[in-house]
C-alpha cells in the first residue's frame, strides 16, 4: 500500500490505517524508539502511542511524506517518555549524541520564539544539504535517530575512527555554519 493510500484509510477514519502502518512503518519506529528508549516494553508503548498521534494528527493534516511524518512523531514521543523515564538512568547514545551536539545548536535562551526555531531548522538543513550523501546520512543517523557509532559503522563499512572523524568535522562546520547565519551558538 502507497503512502497515499495510508492516508486516505487515515482520512475516512478507517481503522486498517493502523494495522496497515503497522506492516509498511511499523519496523522504522520501533528503530528510532528502540534507540532513544533501549527497553521493549517502552518502545511498545512509544510505537502504539505513536499510531494514537497519528489517528489524531492526520485528519487535521495531509502529510507530503508519511515516513518523515511518522518518524516525527515516533522520535518526538520516544524522547518525552525518556525524559520522563530517566530521572536517574540515562540512555548513554542519546546523551552523548544530543551532548555533541550542544556546542552547535546549545539553545542558551529561556524560550526561543517559533520564527527563531524554523530560522535555525532551515539554516541547518541548509547546512545538510550542502553536505555529501553520505556524510548527511551519518549525521543523521547520529543526531535524529541516535545510532550508536558502532551501528554506523556497521551499515556503513567505515572505521569508527572515521565515522567519529566525519561527525566531529561536521559538528565544526556546521558550527561555522551557523554562526556565519547569525544564530548564536
Amino acid at each position: 500500500m502507497n503512502d497515499q493510500e495510508l492516508i486516505d484509510l487515515y482520512w475516512a477514519r478507517n481503522e486498517q490505517a493502523i494495522r496497515e502502518t503497522g506492516v509498511k512503518y511499523g519496523r522504522l519506529c520501533a528503530s528510532i524508539a528502540r534507540n532513544i528508549l533501549k527497553n521493549a516494553q517502552d518502545c511498545e508503548e512509544c510505537i502504539n502511542d505513536t499510531y494514537f498521534a497519528l489517528w489524531n494528527a492526520i485528519p487535521a493534516q495531509r502529510p507530503s511524506r508519511f515516513s518523515v511524518f511518522i518518524g516525527r512523531i515516533t522520535r518526538n514521543l520516544a524522547l518525552k517518555r525518556f525524559t520522563y523515564l530517566s530521572a536517574a538512568k540515562r540512555n548513554p547514545n542519546a546523551l552523548l549524541s544530543l551532548e555533541e551536539l550542544g556546542d552547535c545548536v546549545s539553545g542558551r535562551d529561556t524560550v526561543e520564539s517559533e520564527v527563531e526555531h524554523r530560522r535555525v531548522e532551515q539554516a541547518i538543513d541548509a547546512f545538510l544539504w550542502a553536505q555529501s550523501p553520505e556524510k548527511r546520512t551519518i549525521f543523521i543517523r547520529r543526531y535524529w535517530y541516535f545510532d550508536s557509532i558502532e551501528a554506523i559503522c556497521q551499515s556503513t563499512g567505515f572505521s569508527q575512527s572515521k565515522v567519529k572523524s566525519m561527525l566531529y568535522e561536521m559538528r565544526r562546520k556546521l558550527r561555522a555554519h551557523l554562526e556565519r547565519e547569525g544564530i548564536e551558538v
